[in-house]
């Protein structure tokens, strides 16, 4: 049996994932015990699904997977058409795991609000780096709030997609998966504080242990 199974509904995610879970040591930096990793066996795109199409079928990739994995995790947006909002999609997914063969405690749905961005804002020179930006973190953030993008004394914007891609055309760089997958090589675990990141962090934590 493999460790855990993340299903993700986009190819940004999987680079978010694959930058995280390629790091050394990686179980160090989310505070867990060490599990296996491979993002051939253990990461699953939904290709042409995105959010709407795993809040609807999610079971389905899931299923042929509960005989192979002991946990899984499925990860979608929170903002897309048609949104139940948060609490709703939470209640779905969990149906969908349970119903592909994972018992309550084995299986984790996170949905981040409002989206996957909210996972790249964090106080780091290494986040101006991927974006293309020769700005420091301050002065990126400065433009970011005089741009109605982020709200002064706020830890997050309140439009994270946004705000990349206004930081983004600034320095002329392409929106690309190969960012997410660089920011997550780099940012660190502890200074994202996203609801949804500590989600994910504590469904490991319960599965793997650290050792004593």
């Amino acid at each position: 049996m493999r460790d855990c199974l993340f299903l993700v509904a986009d190819k940004n995610m999987e680079g978010m994932l694959k930058g995280f879970f390629s790091r050394d040591a990686f179980h160090r930096a989310m505070g867990c015990g060490h599990f296996a990793f491979d993002s051939r066996q253990d990461l699953l795109v939904a290709h042409g699904q995105n959010d709407p199409g795993l809040y609807t079928r999610a079971n389905e990739f899931l299923q042929p997977y509960a005989n192979t994995h002991r946990h899984a995790v499925v990860i979608v947006d929170a903002e897309w058409s048609g949104s139940p909002g948060k609490d709703g999609i939470l209640k779905r997914l969990n149906q969908h795991l349970l119903s592909a063969g994972w018992l309550a405690d084995n299986g984790c749905a996170v949905v981040i609000d409002p989206e996957l961005e909210n996972w790249v804002w964090q106080d780091s020179p290494h986040v101006c780096s991927a974006l293309g930006s020769d700005m420091s973190f301050a002065a990126l953030r400065a433009g970011l709030e005089a741009k109605g993008f982020w709200q002064p004394n706020e830890a997050k914007p309140d439009r994270p997609k946004e705000a990349v891609e206004w930081a983004l055309r600034q320095s002329r760089k392409g929106r690309s998966s190969a960012i997410y997958q660089q920011l997550a090589t780099w940012v660190t675990a502890k200074g994202c504080t996203d609801q949804a990141f500590h989600a994910l962090r504590n469904a490991l934590l319960r599965w793997f242990p650290p050792a004593k």
